[in-house]
């Protein structure tokens, strides 16, 4: 199929790409990486009256990871510039996982990292990563600036709470010690299909105790979502396989997953388990310095 008509603009600065959209409101719709957007244009499942490009616009790809863990990306940043980062996946074997299961290196190479975000699929890795970081969003419109936490950027169904005329420019993940074990695991009928589940997953270890647990589930429901009330059976234990996959079958209260055509709810439910306990289990053998 054909995208239906619209009007199109390339700004050149930040400023002018928020003007056009707060001119163009409800109408307009921000072109990034165009992986998800493009799709959704051709099959006519989008049709904005103003598309508006701001790939031309300096300064939106930066990536900046700092002595104190705070690992800061740029909207533009393609998820293909983060897999190929020589510090990120040694410091934070997480993302680096999750990255290299996003399509095939063609999409990674256009993708971006804000327009995953900003996309919000429940079956995309970055909104799992943004919550399970704990990331502070940068948000831009003609007003002015704010900044949006991770946990309330995503209300529903490739919904968000951004307004029709705010840009995310920015995200600010917050990585735990690098002592802390990180993993990411997702099952999919092929890879680079969209994941049936996914977990990431971080367990902090001191003097054999848990003292930073961690947990975000993808694919699971209207939205990814943290699971708090498994984290918080796992910190002050010891992190045992048993205790680990009791926590993963404590998610029931977090996620919903719908029938379709890849299977059944409760199928769906049995996975997220699943990678949750493998994600966990993973996490704690890192922790304790064990090869995973």
């Amino acid at each position: 199929m054909k995208p239906p008509p619209f009007d199109y603009s390339r700004p050149e600065t930040l400023d002018d790409a928020l003007a056009t959209l707060h001119e163009v409101g409800d109408e307009g719709k921000v072109l990034a990486g165009g992986q998800s957007l493009i799709p959704l244009l051709a099959f006519r499942m989008a049709r904005p009256g103003h598309l508006i490009d701001i790939n031309r616009i300096q300064g939106l790809d930066g990536i900046h990871l700092n002595g104190s863990g705070t690992l800061t990306i740029g909207a533009l940043a393609t998820h293909r510039s983060i897999e190929l980062h020589r510090d990120i996946g040694p410091r934070c074997p997480a993302i680096g996982e999750a990255v290299s299961q996003i399509g095939h290196v063609a999409i990674r190479n256009r993708g971006t990292v804000g327009g995953s975000i900003a996309h919000a699929d429940p079956a995309a890795e970055w909104p799992a990563l943004a919550l399970l970081f704990d990331a502070d969003l940068r948000v831009r419109s003609h007003a002015g600036e704010r900044t949006l936490p991770a946990r309330d950027m995503f209300v529903s169904y490739m919904t968000t709470a951004l307004a029709t005329d705010e840009l995310l420019v920015e995200m600010q993940f917050r990585l735990p010690r690098p002592e802390a074990g990180t993993a990411f695991v997702e099952v999919s009928r092929r890879h680079g299909d969209f994941a049936m589940a996914g977990a990431g997953a971080v367990i902090d270890i001191q003097d054999g105790l848990v003292t930073d647990a961690r947990i975000a589930v993808m694919s699971a429901g209207l939205t990814a979502v943290r699971a708090g009330e498994a984290e918080q059976m796992l910190v002050g234990q010891e992190a045992t396989e048993q205790l680990t996959t009791n926590a993963a079958q404590n998610i029931d209260s977090v996620i919903d997953p719908l029938d379709d055509v890849h299977g059944p709810a409760d199928y769906k439910r049995h996975l997220a388990k699943v990678v949750t306990r493998r994600a966990l289990q993973t996490a704690a053998a890192r922790a304790r310095g064990e090869s995973a």
